[in-house]
């Protein structure tokens, strides 16, 4: 090696020594991935939540710590950042690979990476069995198609969804908090399967159900009543016939429950 090619490469590397580290760190920064609002996904295009919104979300679904809560379309992470906040377990399922290391830095730099976690993931393709609490941001056509999916839950699983609904699947709570846009919040309870006839001690139930409201008969003794007021929230069933208010818990058993006329309450129970 000559003397001249031996000195230019010894000023190379003294010239990169002598590189601020804090100028290399901000390089670096600035090269990592950066989201712009209204960027096309792959079922959505990409708009944050408002925080303020994302904690009534979070309100509404009473989310706990004993909570695993799914964000389905999870952007920059916020929800599940909020959530892992309140000591729930949380995963955000998003399709873009920036998005999600993004979210995870995310999380990482809000000491929550421990609980909130992130996976690059088809949101019709995963598993939502796990949820206890669903959010999402979505549009009502890919909530449409959702729908079935999350009908088949477990009772008692809660939906919230930023502005966009589900078809003639009424909520069961609606928040407003008033601003410009995206301010709307739904929440759905996902109701149990009671439709059919049941046997109960005195004669037969027989229900209809469309989503949380439910009708039908009760017959007993020879005499038919209808069900009014008919309600699930969850696994919770509650209605009135003959003049009496029935109250149950819907189980793989049956329905246990009571059921009050005027100041007599006693226990009662169907099953198929």
């Amino acid at each position: 090696m000559t003397a001249w090619r031996f000195a230019r490469r010894w000023a190379v590397a003294l010239l990169v020594l002598a590189v601020p580290a804090g100028a290399l760190a901000q390089t670096a920064t600035q090269s990592q991935f950066q989201p712009e609002v209204g960027q096309q996904g792959k079922d959505v295009v990409w708009v944050p939540t408002p925080e303020a919104l994302v904690q009534k979300m979070l309100d509404m679904a009473k989310v706990t710590p004993k909570d695993f809560v799914m964000d389905l379309g999870s952007g920059d992470g916020r929800t599940v950042i909020g959530a892992a906040k309140r000591g729930a377990h949380a995963l955000g399922i998003e399709y873009n690979p920036d998005m999600v290391e993004l979210s995870r830095r995310n999380a990482k730099e809000a000491g929550v990476s421990d609980r909130a976690k992130f996976e690059k993931a088809d949101l019709f393709k995963t598993d939502l069995s796990r949820a206890t609490v669903i959010t999402m941001f979505l549009l009502t056509d890919i909530n449409l198609r959702l729908r079935p999916t999350i009908l088949n839950l477990k009772p008692g699983t809660r939906v919230v969804s930023n502005t966009f609904r589900m078809g003639d699947w009424e909520p069961d709570e609606t928040a407003e908090l008033g601003c410009s846009s995206y301010c709307t919040a739904y929440l759905w309870i996902v109701p149990a399967h009671v439709e059919g006839v049941w046997k109960t001690g005195q004669g037969e139930l027989t229900l209809r159900q469309t989503y949380q409201t439910v009708s039908g008969t009760l017959s007993s003794g020879g005499k038919s009543s209808p069900v009014q007021r008919g309600k699930l929230r969850g696994d919770q069933i509650s209605f009135t016939a003959g003049g009496a208010e029935y109250r149950g818990r819907v189980g793989d058993k049956g329905i246990q429950g009571t059921v009050k006329s005027g100041a007599k309450s006693e226990r009662w129970s169907a099953s198929r």
